[in-house]
């Protein structure tokens, strides 16, 4: 599914013009955004949680060379479906 999926499925289900139903998602996704890169987290009841988790630097491999090489720290995004998600996609 795509974000043109998503405002479309706007436009059929709730009525709303196709410019504001893109407006709305542009706003909840740069929102989402902003809470990510302040380091915070997103629970969306009846679907999940988003996570910012930092990664520790580590020792890695090349697959390709078999070379070594160090792994820098970084910052992931986490998800974990609430169970009502889960029971749905089961």
């Amino acid at each position: 599914m795509t974000k043109a999926d998503i405002v479309n499925a706007l436009f059929e289900n709730v009525g709303l013009p196709k410019k504001e139903a893109e407006e709305i998602i542009e706003i909840i996704l740069e929102t989402m955004k902003q809470t990510f890169a302040s380091g915070d987290s997103i629970k969306i009841s009846g679907f999940g949680s988003f996570n910012v988790r930092s990664k520790r630097p580590r020792r890695g491999r090349n697959p390709k060379t078999g070379e070594d090489i160090e792994i820098t720290s970084r910052k992931v995004i986490t998800f974990k479906p609430s169970s009502f998600l889960k029971a749905t996609v089961e």
